[in-house]
């Protein structure tokens, strides 16, 4: 079976890359911009370093912000009509996951009318047209979906999440710039710097995994390591690991897919709105000690990339030890809570178990489970 790389067709990367932004519009001829960003981003500022770029260049803009943390099916309807009425050719996104899922969609939907229902994107969507030429900016070390072919939208009546994956849906250009960064707050900058984490652990461990992933993975979680604590702390050079880190953790990713722990922190998100990063964080370590049995030696090179020493030295089950304790270390140092004792309800196990199931991170995982299984997981967290 032929392993297969999807990434941006260009990347930035570094302190100031947002000057690029006017330029790889200009360069391919679009006339006006639809900025889709969230209102707290502009409310305090962090869209309007964008924005300035675009006036500065004299590019025309129309802003969107009808965005919400989980983005719901009526988001996206609401921003493709919002689109079409603005009379924009491109868009750029500004943001964390929510913002870029949304700008997926819209640009998705746009080229792709007969999806317009957003439930049909579910899974691999079988789109025929490319997304509206799109630039993503991030604005938390996380998500990644700035280089992904993934994104997540929330379907509010049936109070679940899905997950849709589409070739065409990748943003055509890539803005990391870690001064877009710098305004997040220590809860923030912890919970996205630990979803990049745990982006880079199951992508390395998923059942699709290969050589050239496996590169990418390993130098994402080394890099994710050495950087979130100074990140959280608010140290430069700890954003600028993250920025990096986060971007490679999903260049890897999104072409191998995930496993169960972002399968359980979905129906939570869906549920009880919790934060994805969050949800990723407390699920994480857990996952792990039940994936151990069917990873081989990989742990072993976690550990190694976590900074765990002596590892070459260790027998499986210390190194497998060794890889969960350094993940469950770095999470408490952060300040993620320990458990889902505060978060999830007893008489809600039965229906998140069987969302996690369903949900299209879940066949990755490494080794097989079950709606059991996971309900078991849930249980052990409470």
């Amino acid at each position: 079976m032929a392993g297969r790389i999807v990434l941006n067709g260009v990347s930035y990367h570094g302190r100031g890359a947002v000057a690029e932004i006017a330029n790889e519009i200009r360069a391919k001829g679009y006339k006006k911009a639809f900025v889709c960003s969230d209102p707290d981003l502009i409310k305090f500022g962090v869209t309007k370093k964008v924005t300035d770029v675009l006036e500065a260049a004299g590019i025309v803009y129309s802003l969107y912000s009808d965005i919400k943390p989980n983005p719901t099916i009526e988001n996206v309807q609401h921003g493709v009509k919002a689109f079409a009425e603005s009379g924009a050719d491109c868009i750029v996104a500004v943001g964390g996951g929510s913002s870029m899922d949304t700008a997926k969609a819209i640009g998705i939907i746009t080229n792709n009318p007969e999806f317009a229902d957003v439930r049909s994107l579910e899974g691999v969507a079988p789109t025929k047209k490319r997304t509206v030429f799109t630039i993503a900016v991030p604005t938390t070390a996380g998500t990644a979906a700035e280089v992904t072919i993934n994104y997540v939208i929330t379907d509010a009546e049936k109070n679940r999440k899905f997950v849709c994956v589409d070739v065409n849906d990748i943003p055509d250009v890539a803005v990391v710039d870690p001064d877009m960064m710098s305004s997040m707050p220590k809860g923030l900058t912890a919970a996205t710097g630990m979803d990049a984490l745990t982006h880079a652990i199951e992508g390395y461990t998923t059942k699709a995994a290969w050589e050239m992933t496996d590169m990418f993975h390993l130098k994402a979680i080394e890099i994710i390591a050495k950087s979130l604590r100074a990140a959280v702390n608010g140290e430069p050079e700890g954003r600028d690991g993250m920025a990096l880190g986060q971007y490679i953790a999903g260049m890897g990713f999104s072409n191998v897919g995930l496993g169960i722990v972002h399968s359980m922190a979905h129906p939570l998100g869906a549920v009880y709105d919790t934060p994805h990063g969050v949800a990723n964080a407390i699920i994480l370590p857990t996952v792990m000690e039940y994936n151990a049995e069917a990873t081989g030696d990989k742990y072993k090179y976690i550990a190694a990339a976590m900074g765990v020493e002596g590892t070459e030295k260790m027998t499986v089950a210390e190194y497998r030890k060794a890889a969960v304790d350094a993940v469950r270390k770095l999470a408490a140092d952060v300040g993620i809570p320990k458990d889902l004792k505060d978060i999830v309800k007893e008489k809600d196990l039965d229906f998140l178990a069987q969302s996690a199931y369903d949900d299209a991170c879940r066949p990755g995982n490494p080794k097989d489970t079950s709606v059991a299984d996971i309900k078991a997981l849930y249980k052990s967290l409470m």
